[in-house]
């Protein structure tokens, strides 16, 4: 089985080349299961509805979120979909879920969405903590674990890789739109990649307009954040499971 994580999608732009080379990368690689964030789609915060359905529509399983999950009020109207997840250490009673499980060539495959707490500004639960509760739930009914922790800083990401080799398959990093180069089977068993990067505008800051990123830095006046135009990239990531054990064999780096 070959499952593609798509980088975090930034603005609708971002979407659209999704849309133009998901469907052929998923016919030349023999993709059988994705997974895209989609927490930046909607004008670079958040998702809408309409967004959503796009997405689905080129065959994405998944779609996880992150801090940016509540960016449009639309989410409200489709929170609760099966094939959209947002972080699982939310509080407690926040609407939607933190997981889902999806069947795919006769297997169970659970998706984990998870948040940081450094320097991520949002108010949540102990990342570590949840995931062990969520690992006990659903380890009996799922064949894999799949996890996309959204997350700011990369010692928090690869201490989570390593406090979960063994536990689940995959464990993935998204959130700082910048696709690093050291994925991995960890010890145990478990694949990991720090950052799988996003699907965004190319000349940018994180898919940000380049002039009004470096004025905030240059002045340390606020500017309002607009999203960067012209050619996109697509980052993301193959994993390549054996078909008997669902243990990862294989990882490949998508950068188009």
């Amino acid at each position: 089985m070959k499952i593609l994580v798509v980088g975090d999608i930034v603005g609708e732009n971002g979407l659209k080349k999704a849309k133009e080379i998901v469907p052929n990368l998923k016919k030349d690689k023999q993709i059988d299961f994705i997974i895209m964030n989609g927490e930046n789609s909607a004008g670079g915060m958040g998702i809408t509805e309409k967004l959503f359905k796009e997405m689905l529509n080129i065959d994405v399983d998944v779609v996880t979120m992150g801090n940016h999950t509540w960016g449009k009020k639309d989410i409200f109207n489709f929170i609760n979909h099966p094939q959209l997840i947002r972080p699982a250490n939310y509080p407690k009673d926040v609407l939607g879920k933190g997981y889902t499980i999806r069947e795919c060539k006769g297997k169970k495959i659970a998706v984990v969405n998870l948040l940081g707490r450094t320097d991520m500004g949002v108010l949540s639960e102990n990342p570590f903590i949840c995931i062990n509760e969520l690992i006990e739930k659903i380890k009996l009914c799922a064949d894999m674990i799949i996890v996309d922790f959204h997350a700011e800083a990369t010692a928090e990401k690869i201490a989570m890789g390593y406090y979960l080799d063994g536990k689940v398959d995959i464990v993935f990093g998204t959130h700082t739109h910048v696709q690093t180069a050291d994925e991995q089977i960890l010890k145990k068993g478990t694949a990991y990649i720090t950052d799988v990067g996003m699907t965004g505008p190319k000349d940018s800051v994180i898919g940000m307009d380049i002039k009004a990123s470096i004025k905030r830095f240059e002045t340390t006046l606020p500017e309002r954040y607009k999203l960067a135009e012209g050619e996109c990239v697509l980052n993301g990531c193959i994993f390549e499971t054996d078909d008997n054990t669902c243990r990862i064999k294989k990882i490949e780096r998508v950068n188009m």
